[in-house]
């Protein structure tokens, strides 16, 4: 049976893991990230695939974005500082390991596992969402991910969607990311005067009867659905599928996503719209990643 090495390198830790080709997770390593130095952690990466005496066809990585998937670097993520920007990741772990690599975001990478062998599987138009710490977006067509002309095709988090709105780092006012993430919610209550620390105690003083976290829990609904329903205008997907803390923890919240949009869509279309949660959680990216790398040395 052939492996593959799948990687998710994160602002805070990187995760190793090696993916059979049926697409189990046969074994997983975590480790800090060195957020000024790529090369240090290169290295823990490279070890542990040394270390695992199987036949590897390839791997499938992630890495924060913005991200240059053409040449296969690094630009300039905001978690990874130092040299890790314009750092060409893809040459210098296919010189360190004698293994094609393939790059690509956290997002379209799960897209690509929900798409595979997630929630996705029977559709060939899968839109994945994941609403966390920030906004990320991939889309997948016959089980290809889609990158654009330029391979940024889904960085969506700059999406402006309401003329005026929060700001939040280097976001542009209004930005969906601004709105509609938890960091967004939570720094918007907080600057409420309300005691929370993420977006699920602002979602739980909202079904307390808060005015102010229900006006922020709702607005960020709102734009989020309005979104989506964008979405089903332009790339008519056969299912969205959304990931991350805020979608996943808040108790009701795809499904309250689900009839917002189909209440915001041409009535020929609400049949059509079709909101999930992930099927793979956390391990999305990792099993994108794997099939990644088994589809590009196929």
């Amino acid at each position: 049976m052939n492996y593959a090495i799948a990687i998710d390198v994160g602002g805070t830790n990187t995760r190793v893991a090696l993916v059979d080709s049926r697409m189990n997770i046969v074994d997983r390593k975590q480790f800090t990230t060195n957020p000024m130095h790529p090369d240090i952690t290169l290295e823990e990466i490279v070890k542990i695939i040394a270390s695992y005496d199987y036949s590897i066809c390839g791997i499938g990585m992630s890495c924060p974005g913005p991200l240059d998937l053409i040449e296969g670097k690094v630009l300039t993520p905001p978690n990874l500082r130092g040299e890790w920007h314009n750092y060409p990741i893809t040459t210098k772990l296919n010189s360190q390991t004698g293994l094609p690599t393939f790059l690509n975001n956290d997002a379209n990478l799960a897209a690509l596992g929900e798409a595979t062998v997630g929630a996705g599987s029977k559709y060939n138009i899968v839109q994945f969402l994941t609403i966390s710490t920030g906004i990320g977006a991939g889309l997948v067509i016959d089980k290809e991910i889609f990158i654009g002309s330029r391979g940024y095709a889904m960085e969506v988090a700059n999406c402006i969607v309401k003329e005026g709105g929060p700001v939040q780092g280097n976001l542009k006012a209004g930005a969906i990311e601004a709105i509609c993430s938890g960091t967004a919610i939570t720094t918007r209550a907080k600057n409420a005067g309300l005691d929370v620390n993420h977006a699920g105690d602002v979602n739980a003083l909202a079904l307390e009867g808060n005015a102010k976290a229900i006006e922020i829990i709702n607005e960020s609904k709102t734009y989020l659905a309005n979104f989506i329903a964008t979405l089903y205008a332009t790339v008519d997907p056969g299912i969205v599928i959304l990931g991350g803390s805020v979608a996943l923890k808040i108790d009701g919240y795809v499904e309250d996503i689900e009839k917002m949009v189909k209440s915001k869509v041409f009535e020929v279309l609400r049949p059509s719209v079709k909101i999930v949660k992930t099927a793979l959680g956390e391990d999305s990216g990792l099993i994108g990643a794997a099939y990644l790398a088994f589809d590009k040395t196929k």
